[in-house]
């Protein structure tokens, strides 16, 4: 680019620095973890990831001078995100045919219009927005704050006078903390309107809840993220919704597993040390989930069990050896079609096989396993097959 061009490019661009940008971006992986495990509202998990990446690129254009851009940005992820509560608050014939005017880029409503629609169609969100009601009103009042930028109302909107000689020497900071103020309130109206596809980011925060759910593809908001973001008293009016409360007492009604055995289940952790109690529900616990845990406690020098080709792995309270962390399928190809079952090396650990219930495991153990070892390994194996 010559200097000219450059120089007329850059010419009203002050660019500002957001100190806290890094913690933004951090805070931001609450939303884009939590993912819904909804089988009928997967297309919902674009949208979520589609409204952070607008959240962060508002944030990189606040910084490089293009305000206004970044202002837009956030008003976008306020549309996209009810967008998402718009097309999956519906009823399936409508939601199909809304989803494809919004593909097809046809005639399709416009924020205000969504809103309207879902407050008098008796929806989900309806009800969150009548017992949250106070939340909504202050995300108005930055929607419209947000509006006078994206729609270059008043002087202050301009870059020519914003930027120009006389006003560049004037303090910034109001200027950052303003744009700072309206990104906090659309992070957390985001993470808000997520909840409209279920309340499990929330029900997750509660050990009741988690203790009595299997693994969950959605993670929970944290403490900080809910306090910094939404605020404790919106998330108790929340809790006081339909969509929650249902969920809370059908959840409820559920066993609670003790945390190993929900460390087992969600996170893939087997502490060898809690082998009793985890036996103590194994009713809880997966096939997977079982096999694994006998597997783990058959030896001291178990450090890891895996299934599903390598894809699924468990953890255990013993360290492996293995000095690397990568994982590669064909690894386990090739221990699987080897010749050798037992004590084939991996890297500075080894690999032992066996099929139960039509199931391969691998076995990841720091010491090779003696002749007692194998033949035990050998009986379990032709029990299985002989159960099958």
């Amino acid at each position: 680019m010559d200097s000219f061009t450059e120089s007329r490019e850059k010419n009203n661009l002050v660019p500002l620095k957001i100190l806290d940008k890094q913690v933004y971006h951090l805070d931001l992986l609450n939303i884009e973890h939590s993912w819904t495990g909804r089988m009928d509202a997967q297309i919902a998990n674009t949208f979520i990831l589609e409204s952070s990446q607008l959240l962060i690129n508002s944030i990189a254009l606040f910084e490089q001078g293009y305000f206004d851009c970044a202002f837009y940005s956030l008003r976008q992820s306020l549309e996209v995100s009810t967008v998402m509560t718009y097309l999956i608050d519906n009823d399936e014939d409508k939601r199909e045919e809304e989803l494809q005017n919004w593909k097809s880029q046809s005639r399709f409503p416009m924020y205000g219009q969504m809103v309207r629609f879902l407050e008098q169609n008796a929806s989900i969100f309806a009800d969150i927005k009548s017992k949250m009601s106070d939340y909504f009103e202050e995300l108005d009042e930055v929607k419209k704050k947000l509006n006078k930028y994206v729609h270059k109302q008043g002087f202050k909107t301009f870059y020519v006078s914003k930027n120009h000689p006389l006003n560049r020497s004037k303090d910034p900071q109001f200027f950052i903390e303003e744009f700072e103020e309206y990104l906090i309130k659309c992070i957390g109206a985001v993470a808000i309107l997520r909840l409209t596809i279920d309340p499990f980011p929330i029900l997750m925060t509660d050990n009741e809840m988690y203790l009595r759910t299997g693994d969950m593809m959605t993670k929970g908001y944290t403490d900080g993220f809910i306090n910094k973001y939404i605020g404790p008293r919106h998330i108790e009016a929340y809790k006081t919704t339909d969509i929650y409360t249902l969920h809370y007492d059908s959840i409820l009604r559920e066993e609670a597993k003790l945390p190993c055995v929900a460390d087992v289940v969600k996170h893939q952790y087997i502490d060898k040390n809690k082998l009793e109690e985890i036996f103590s529900q194994k009713h809880l616990l997966s096939k997977n989930d079982l096999v694994a845990v006998v597997l783990s406690g058959f030896s001291d020098k178990v450090s890891k069990i895996y299934c599903v080709g390598g894809l699924l792995q468990y953890y255990t309270n013993i360290d492996t050896i293995r000095k690397s962390r990568s994982w590669s399928s064909e690894d386990f190809n090739k221990f699987e079609t080897h010749e050798k079952r037992y004590n084939q090396p991996y890297d500075e650990a080894f690999i032992s096989i066996l099929a139960i219930n039509g199931e391969t495991y691998f076995i990841e153990h720091n010491e090779e396993f003696g002749a007692e070892e194998i033949t035990e390994l050998r009986t379990t194996e032709a029990k299985s097959a002989n159960e099958a």
